[in-house]
């Protein structure tokens, strides 16, 4: 492919919308329990790149996959860098789009890295609220941070529970900013899977994966965003992953032993209006035994 090809597919990938699919059996799922689940990550929120009308439409697409419930992964706001080549949407705006997204069992989200980096109050003070947190809890979109919560569909109980951001804040010194990842975060799994009281399954969203690394086989299932597939996937080079980890978590079913991971390539885009190998997609999860 030539680079001027190139260029053109990569500038015009970032408005596509695949639907991609996955089937997952954890061990001691309940017999009887099929979920199905809809995931939207990494929506980056800016004109031209994920405009009003490309929300709606992520919307709409995901509410016709029929999912007994939705999760919210972050990453509702561009990076800064993004503002360059674009115009920030106000938050209420595509807050009120995510809210008419619709499933039985309830829309859940989580924050991610760049919806703490918006503000530089935010990262002053090291603590919350976010302006994007904010918007979606008054959309009636609960947001968890090291929180869990019992749902039930039929005679089934299972968990969900939210992860806070690994990410949130920027390096505060010489020390910090060594280190391979120098961000640090508001994420406590230990607090999290505290609250969950019973053996019924547990789905956990976390924006970044890498928490995946040592998560406990009592997780059923991690969701998580952040990675973009790499965002530029050449023939399954992804040059640039934001991971401690490489590649082993940019994309996709990553299955350890008895630990499950769906890692979405996201639907926005991020330090630049590309994307080459990776399309924008809202994922749809099978969770049956």
């Amino acid at each position: 492919m030539t680079g001027l090809g190139f260029g053109g597919y990569a500038l015009a990938e970032p408005f596509r919308l695949n639907m991609t699919r996955y089937v997952v059996t954890p061990s001691r799922w309940p017999s009887g329990l099929a979920l199905r689940v809809a995931v939207v990550a990494d929506l980056h929120v800016c004109e031209p790149w994920m405009n009003m009308a490309r929300v709606n439409q992520i919307v709409a697409r995901t509410n016709a996959a029929a999912p007994d419930v939705i999760l919210l992964l972050g990453d509702y706001v561009p990076s800064h860098r993004m503002l360059k080549f674009s115009r920030m949407i106000p938050h209420d705006e595509w807050a009120a789009s995510l809210a008419k997204l619709n499933a039985p069992l309830g829309v859940h989200a989580v924050l991610g890295n760049h919806d703490w980096w918006e503000h530089t109050v935010v990262q002053s003070r090291r603590s919350g609220p976010t302006a994007a947190g904010e918007a979606l809890k008054r959309a009636g979109i609960p947001v968890y941070e090291n929180d869990a919560i019992k749902l039930h569909k039929g005679p089934d109980d299972f968990w969900f529970a939210g992860l806070g951001d690994q990410w949130a804040f920027w390096p505060r010194n010489k020390k910090e900013r060594a280190d391979v990842i120098p961000y640090r975060g508001v994420d406590d799994i230990d607090a999290t899977l505290s609250q969950v009281t019973d053996d019924a399954p547990v789905i956990l969203m976390a924006h970044e994966p890498d928490a995946f690394a040592d998560m406990t086989d009592r997780v059923a299932l991690t969701v998580s965003g952040h990675t973009h597939g790499g965002q530029i996937n050449m023939l399954g080079f992804t040059p640039i992953v934001p991971s401690r980890y490489g590649s082993r978590f940019v994309y996709g079913h990553v299955n350890e032993g008895e630990r499950n991971l769906i890692v979405s390539g996201g639907l926005g885009v991020s330090g630049l209006p590309l994307r080459f190998g990776v399309p924008p997609e809202v994922v749809v999860i099978d969770v049956t035994a």
